[in-house]
């Protein structure tokens, strides 16, 4: 398939695709979505190995935001029966962030439901890095906090934060139809904060909300040209209770075309997988690893994952492997420009946000050991029904008595 050639080609030398190629990858047929897999996966071989970096979420504080993002279970209005609580102890989130670190993951990622943090914020999540750095020697810290304010990323990053993740989510022609609360430009400006303070910048999509093909090219272009080091794609959760409670409009098959476009036109970037795997790719969640070479470890921020031990087997089963603490994620070229910058130690992008803040949507967490198991392929859905049997409330780990999914 020439497409796919021409596609590999220049994924092998960090060439931008047209947006053309671009939206030819979303219309490939089901029949060739084998050969789309395969060629993606060797831009992904090429700049990643089979190397698969896990990541933990902290949901930091639950609900209660005044924003009102469509897409989001702690979204102002919301009536999703999710967990809601205040600001977790530094020592509370900590624990809770060993939890993540002894699974396997090498980057966790504390997150706040808000606009944006007041300075007291900021200096309460900065006790929060240090206390997890203390406790975990070697861990990448990615703060997702939404809209920064001047001078916050530079105290973040003082902190010891590695990265910072703030998600432009969709199209910004599309972007007015899930949010009125801010804009797109704002999010632009937060990530370029970020990357202004040194900061490794983290910022992704969510599919599944009605958007276009061409609205997607759209957002991974704009996120290309931002040039984040983590680029997390969500698919969309839709609780019960948000306004995009009956959006189901995603198969398997579409999600990986989604990924293998990601992965084209962003060949050398984290390609995380994160909020929805579960819910939208199922049993096809092993192929998705030959497209990206990230997912979150476990539970999102208000839904749940599969078990953490289910996450191991799949990457091991697969023939990947989980990737060390003391390998680099990034290619060279990217690290040495990262460490050039004044970035940290660890140069890698983060993500998870429901509100869009963070690198794994889900509404975007941490999270018995154990967990549920991956749902069930859906039955056909009446356009006027929800489908919360597809959609498991958090109800373990930040915020409960109970021990998170790790």
């Amino acid at each position: 398939m020439d497409l796919l050639n021409t596609l590999v080609d220049k994924g092998l030398r960090r060439e931008l695709p047209t947006r053309e190629e671009a939206l030819a990858v979303l219309a490939t047929s089901d029949d060739e979505l084998l050969d789309v897999v395969a060629a993606a996966g060797q831009v992904r071989r090429q700049w990643f190995g089979r190397r698969v970096k896990l990541n933990y979420l902290v949901n930091l504080k639950s609900g209660l935001c005044p924003e009102d993002c469509s897409y989001c279970s702690q979204r102002l209005g919301s009536k999703a029966d999710i967990l809601k609580y205040t600001w977790l102890k530094p020592d509370e989130a900590s624990k809770a962030a060993a939890a993540g670190v002894a699974g396997g993951a090498k980057r966790v990622c504390l997150v706040a439901s808000g606009r944006g943090p007041t300075d007291r914020d900021i200096a309460r999540v900065s006790e929060t890095i240090e206390a997890i750095k203390e406790q975990n020697e070697g861990v990448e810290v990615c703060a997702c906090l939404g809209l920064l304010a001047e001078g916050q990323a530079e105290r973040l990053r003082a902190a010891g934060a590695d990265a910072y993740n703030h998600n432009l989510n969709t199209s910004e022609a599309t972007y007015g139809d899930i949010t009125s609360t801010h804009t797109y430009q704002d999010r632009v400006d937060t990530v370029t904060k970020a990357h202004g303070a040194g900061l490794s910048a983290c910022s992704g999509l969510i599919a599944g909300m009605g958007e276009s093909d061409a609205d997607l090219v759209d957002v991974v272009f704009a996120l290309r040209e931002l040039d984040p080091d983590s680029v997390p794609v969500n698919f969309l959760i839709p609780f019960e209770g948000t306004p995009l409670a009956k959006e189901w409009n995603l198969t398997p098959q579409r999600c990986l075309r989604i990924l293998a476009m990601t992965r084209f036109v962003c060949p050398d970037v984290e390609v995380r997988l994160a909020g929805g795997r579960e819910v939208h790719l199922r049993s096809m969640q092993p192929l998705a690893l030959h497209l990206v070479n990230s997912i979150f470890l476990g539970d999102y921020l208000t839904s749940e994952g599969q078990a953490g031990q289910a996450d191991l087997d799949m990457i091991a089963d697969a023939g990947f492997e989980v990737e060390g603490a003391g390998t680099t994620t990034l290619p060279r070229h990217r690290a040495d420009a990262l460490a050039a910058s004044g970035c940290g130690t660890s140069p890698t992008g983060c993500g998870s946000h429901e509100d869009g803040a963070c690198g794994s949507h889900e509404g975007g967490g941490c999270g018995p050991c154990g967990g549920h198991a991956a749902p069930e392929a859906p039955e056909q859905v009446p356009a006027d029904q929800a489908r919360t049997d597809l959609v498991s409330v958090r109800r373990r780990g930040a915020g409960t008595d109970l021990a998170p999914n790790a």
